[in-house]
Order: structure tokens, then sequence, then C-alpha cells
């Protein structure tokens, strides 16, 4: 199966001139854990919910941050021609619930485990990567 067909193709975006308090709000909005930060049709970065927590207000960063400050530059990401099996792989590697899809630099979809576990051929696949991106962490000692 092809990720097309399960990926989300409507998918809302911030741009690098968004603060971190425009960011979750639609967040809240939109009931999502991540927005891809876009310029241009470009994906340029993703900021997670967990980011916020972790990059914005466990550093004491106001609202007014620009996301920049907080989202990941380094996106892991997916393409229009791969696999179900592919993106599944993808996330488990790298323990992610999200894959941005693009075609060069142009998102034009968003792939999240609940998008393969709601389709019958990759339920087992999404519940193999859920385990592999849910291990346990080690605790910091």
């Amino acid at each position: 199966m092809q990720i097309t067909e399960v990926m989300t193709t409507e998918v809302e975006s911030c741009t690098l001139k968004s603060s971190c308090s425009d960011v979750a709000l639609k967040m809240k909005e939109l009931e999502v854990g991540s927005i891809p930060i876009c310029e241009d049709d470009s994906l340029v970065g993703i900021v997670t919910d967990r980011d916020m927590v972790i990059k914005g207000i466990a550093n004491n960063l106001s609202g007014e941050t620009s996301i920049s400050k907080i989202m990941t530059e380094d996106v892991i990401k997916g393409t229009p021609d791969m696999t179900v099996e592919q993106a599944t792989e993808i996330m488990s590697k790298y323990q992610i619930r999200r894959l941005p899809i693009v075609e060069g630099r142009k998102l034009v979809g968003m792939v999240s485990l609940g998008d393969l576990a709601v389709h019958n051929d990759s339920t087992k696949k999404a519940g193999k990567a859920l385990e592999d991106i849910s291990v346990p962490a080690e605790p910091n000692k």
C-alpha cells in the first residue's frame, strides 16, 4: 500500500515568523501534537508538543519566542512514492510518531501512527512501530 493512500493531505503549518504561542494555539485548535514549519511551501522544520514543553517552557522561554528557537530543523521525512512499510520502518528506526511527506522540499502530506493504525493492512506494522517508538527511556541519574 502506498503512503499516499493513508496520509493526511491538507496539512496546516506555521512559518518561521510564528511565535511559540501562535504554534501552541494552532495545535490546540487543530487538536494535533505537531506542526510543520514552512517557508514558501518548503518544509524547514517541525515542532511537537513535547518540543514546546522540553525546549520552551522548561527553559523559561516566553510565548513570544520565535518558533525557530525550538523547532527541529533536521526533519526526518518521507516521499509520496514510498510504501506504508517503508514509512513504518523510518518511523520505527527514528522513534517518531509523525512523518512529514515531501515532494522535493514541498510539504504534501503528513502520516501519523494513527493514520497507519486505522488501515487494516497496516495495523500490525503500526503496532510494531509504536512498540519500537515506545521503548522506555533510561532514567537520567
